[in-house]
């Protein structure tokens, strides 16, 4: 089974599924080749805090919590492999090895092991078999209009009656003192696009 490492391209708010995200994963090197999955609201504020630096939450999130446990534990988690596909539903798993050398892989849902591997951080990898299945290339990214049909409200242009970025920027640390983890994605995208 042949390897290739991903990485997390985006997140994108599905207007076709109500509370759905796409989570885009490309290819590091080779062909370029995206792999969107569908992921619930929940995973995509855990895997857009995790990515956010300067967004810490008041509290710690599940994948926050098994972050610490398997620190404390000792446990290593050395790659995460989305690997197989079954009537559009995509299996994962999270390798990991003990502080004693034993090596242990667990299932997993994609959208659980990228929220692990990106606060490690360790590498995302998907089969090749997976990328020739599922995976699109730029061009059928675009027949496929990926980016009208998953647009969030920061994919918008902006006006000139948007906020100011110093608004922005409170309203963001608003959300995240509020637990408003959404929002806070959608915000820090309209910051990023203003800077």
């Amino acid at each position: 089974m042949h390897e290739i490492e991903i990485t997390v391209k985006g997140l994108s708010y599905s207007q076709g599924k109500s509370g759905a995200y796409a989570l885009i994963l490309a290819e590091k090197e080779g062909q370029g080749r995206k792999l969107p999955v569908v992921i619930g609201g929940a995973e995509a504020q855990s895997i857009a805090v995790a990515m956010e630096k300067s967004v810490a939450p008041p509290r710690p999130m599940t994948h926050d919590t098994w972050h610490n446990m398997l620190n404390e534990m000792k446990v290593t988690v050395t790659k995460v492999v989305i690997h197989r596909l079954v009537n559009g539903v995509f299996f994962a798993s999270i390798y990991s090895l003990t502080e004693g050398g034993v090596e242990m892989t667990f299932d997993s849902r994609p959208s659980d092991a990228v929220a692990l591997a990106v606060r490690i951080p360790c590498p995302i990898f998907a089969t090749n078999d997976i990328l020739e299945q599922a995976g699109i290339n730029d061009q059928e990214e675009k027949s496929a209009d990926i980016d009208d049909s998953m647009m969030t409200d920061s994919d918008e242009s902006l006006t000139q009656d948007s906020p100011s970025l110093e608004d922005l920027e409170n309203d963001l640390n608003e959300a995240v003192e509020n637990e408003d983890y959404e929002r806070a994605a959608q915000l820090r995208d309209k910051i990023d696009k203003l800077t």
